[in-house]
């Protein structure tokens, strides 16, 4: 049996090829799919069957391009109704790919459809050696129950039935079972998700906190309880994997557009997304533009900020930025990108058009500032479970996802915004910009280099009255 794990760093995404006898089968690809088509080449493999776990909602697939460039058959769940052509598996079902045999289980509970994959490799043992479990069973976690709430089912229904899924199911499998997920650390697929990107079925039955010893009103309560906020680009991407999205091709690259072009565009709405560092944010860029770095985890802070049919022009270094930019966000559906500024910021300047700047700050300034009692405010845009874990003194939460909508602030104070580690402050202060607010610092380092530096922290329970609506 052939069998390789490729795994998405930025959208933490985990899709897999295996194969046996020249035939190959490939599970969860993500939209660009060459590395499967060429990996299979190199093995000698052809690719007969592209199979969905479910219908992913943190990020687009290829199937279908996939499928149309190897005359591949599709497999999903029954109950994911995609809208075209494809083989719709049940309990027990199975495929042959030479002497593997993969045989699906219906897993529902983070989605209705939700299926899971053992893998056979006969040679071996008639025993599976290996189980793909999507996104219903994580390394350390298991999948949230709450992104299905559309489709008429409420996150208690869809707890219930995880529990089934996993202690019915999976659980049964022997504890030298391979575990295979589709998502690693930074989804919000789960909640605390490891940063391993495979495991045991014995290993997660001693580690797993959410599939300890319990009763299923016990995991009901906590699989429901203090759940992140789900992205808004979530069912969007759901209903685009349902239909099949478009092939690359026929996405055109974008064009070089001159600074008057950009402006232009800006003036008329469209979204300047600068995909640089936060530091060479801050140095100058276009007015109203968001910083999101490719550094991070681009693709998904895209798809929270930016709304999937929105123009976009982008701003980078160079072209390969750009086109990396432009194929990270057409993985999360975000297509509409009308061209990005040719020269960058050089000519920008070089038109005499205005040039922005956010100050960057280390918390030691912070510190000293704080200690002045200076008129200033402190915003903390990270998650309420990491705000609650401690921040700085009379920091003000406001998730960024919800930034723009926060309320009671003083546009013209000094204002610093600070998250983890500055990647997200940054994305944050192009925005508040856009809102009027003039006196903008981005703490670099974020509270981990406030931790660090032993300075003080409050948690909620000590810091109630600095909770401003973000509503």
């Amino acid at each position: 049996m052939y069998f390789k794990q490729f795994y998405l760093g930025c959208l933490a995404h985990a899709s897999y090829l295996i194969g046996s006898e020249g035939e190959a089968a490939v599970v969860d690809p993500q939209r660009d799919v060459d590395q499967y088509i060429n990996e299979a080449d190199a093995q000698g493999l052809k690719i007969k069957y592209v199979i969905e776990t479910h219908l992913h909602a943190d990020f687009v697939s290829g199937h279908r391009e996939l499928a149309g460039r190897t005359g591949a058959e599709i497999v999903f769940g029954e109950k994911a109704g995609a809208a075209f052509p494809h083989r719709a598996v049940r309990d027990g079902d199975e495929i042959k790919l030479g002497k593997v045999v993969l045989r699906f289980l219906e897993t529902p509970g983070h989605t209705p459809e939700s299926i899971s994959i053992l893998v056979i490799d006969t040679t071996v043992s008639n025993e599976p050696q290996k189980v793909l479990t999507g996104d219903t069973l994580f390394i350390g976690d298991v999948g949230r129950p709450d992104l299905a709430g559309s489709r008429g089912f409420t996150a208690e229904q869809m707890a219930s039935m995880l529990y089934d899924s996993l202690h019915g199911k999976l659980l049964t499998l022997a504890d030298a079972t391979e575990v295979y997920p589709a998502h690693g650390a930074g989804s919000l697929c789960g909640r605390n998700i490891s940063k391993e990107t495979s495991s045991t079925i014995g290993q997660q039955r001693q580690f797993n906190y959410a599939i300890q010893p319990m009763s299923k009103d016990e995991f009901v309560r906590m699989m429901t309880t203090d759940l992140p906020e789900a992205p808004a680009y979530f069912p969007k991407d759901a209903e685009i994997n349902r239909r099949g999205a478009a092939s690359l091709d026929e996405l055109p690259p974008p064009p070089s557009l001159t600074p008057e072009e950009v402006n232009k565009l800006a003036q008329e709405g469209a979204t300047i997304l600068d995909v640089r560092t936060a530091a060479q944010f801050g140095a100058g860029h276009a007015p109203g533009a968001i910083n999101i770095g490719l550094n991070g985890q681009f693709a998904s802070w895209a798809g929270n900020l930016i709304k999937l049919d929105a123009p976009v022009v982008l701003v980078g270094e160079d072209d390969e930025q750009i086109n990396s930019a432009a194929l990270r966000l057409a993985r999360v559906g975000i297509e509409n990108v009308k061209g990005y500024l040719g020269g960058g910021m050089y000519a920008w300047d070089q038109a005499g058009l205005h040039v922005a700047t956010i100050s960057q700050i280390a918390v030691d300034e912070l510190k000293h500032w704080q200690d002045e009692k200076r008129d200033m405010q402190v915003i903390d845009v990270r998650q309420p479970g990491e705000y609650r874990s401690g921040h700085v003194p009379g920091a003000i939460s406001a998730p960024l996802a919800h930034v723009a909508e926060i309320s009671g602030l003083d546009p013209n104070r000094q204002t610093a915004v600070i998250c983890a580690g500055g990647y997200r402050s940054s994305a944050a202060t192009g925005i508040l910009a856009r809102l009027g607010f003039r006196n903008l610092f981005n703490v670099v380092g974020g509270t981990s280099a406030w931790i660090n530096a032993g300075y003080p922290v409050e948690g909620a329970e000590t810091d109630e009255t600095c909770q401003l609506s973000s509503a």
